[in-house]
């Protein structure tokens, strides 16, 4: 893997958020580090980010790091590949931590079925809590689905949606698309709807109804192309933008506004005037 960053692009139109990062495996500790991305990611124009936790060390961190700067926002849960051992100690915290006023969504939970790490009736039985968790909380839900398209879905309605569902890093196709925009679930595109082999996500990219979609990074993995295996940053959320916007046949700024407008409805967060 090449250690170098790809190149700060030039900045979009209109501002836009990066919705799904782990900035403390981008090598943030501290405050300065933070905003070190974040002066990176302005530069670009993704002036907002949130930063994702998969376990209780890094959920604590992600709902610190949101108190350090204004463009950071937190979203904690433990990750599904964790939850082989999840009991009330850790649930206790989760939901503690997940109340806070700038952790903004419960995720990333959902199912794991590529790795084994964790059981799939343990997986299963910690996101019906975290379902339970975001409804009660009135937050949006963050779902990490991996090979597990079906569990998944029939999950979400058997335990009765929040109101907000974001698929995190979206890898199901156009029938999966369909399904999930038909429940009313937000689908997020990460670095993969660059990948030149990705026929299946490109269709299901170009479906989603525009107010349904939004972009992130999965920093420091998933780097859009051409810079595949390079470290991942929140600033190159204005690449998969940009490719969003080929794929689809829309503008570039027509794409970024829907995914700042979608963001902060989804996470509610503060309203920018568009570019």
């Amino acid at each position: 893997m090449s250690r170098e960053r790809p190149p700060v692009p030039d900045p979009l139109p209109a501002p836009v958020v990066d919705s799904h990062t782990h900035l403390d495996a981008c090598g943030a500790v501290t405050a300065a580090d933070v905003g070190a991305i974040m002066d990176r990611a302005e530069s670009a124009g993704v002036t907002r980010a949130v930063t994702v936790a998969d376990d209780l060390t890094a959920a604590r961190w992600a709902a610190d790091a949101s108190t350090w700067d204004s463009r950071v926002f937190a979203a904690v849960a433990i990750h599904p590949t964790r939850t082989k051992e999840f009991g009330e100690p850790e649930r206790s915290e989760v939901e503690r931590l997940a109340a806070g006023e700038r952790v903004v969504a419960v995720g990333e939970t959902g199912l794991d079925y590529y790795w084994d790490f964790s059981p799939p009736d343990a997986q299963q039985e910690a996101f019906r809590w975290h379902i339970d968790l975001a409804k009660r909380l009135g937050k949006p839900l963050m779902i990490h689905d991996r090979d597990a398209h079906e569990d998944v879905l029939r999950i979400l309605e058997e335990e009765g949606a929040p109101e907000d569902v974001v698929f995190h890093c979206f890898s199901g196709d156009a029938d999966i698309a369909r399904r999930c925009v038909a429940a009313g679930y937000v689908l997020s595109f990460a670095g993969t709807v660059t990948f030149r082999n990705a026929r299946a996500l490109h269709e299901a990219a170009r479906l989603v109804p525009r107010d349904q979609f939004l972009t992130e990074t999965d920093a420091p993995f998933l780097t859009p192309h051409p810079f595949r295996g390079a470290p991942n940053e929140p600033y190159c959320t204005a690449y998969t933008v940009r490719n969003l916007a080929d794929l689809r046949g829309e503008s570039v700024e027509e794409v970024a506004n829907a995914v700042r407008s979608n963001a902060e409805r989804v996470f509610r967060l503060p309203t920018v005037t568009a570019g």
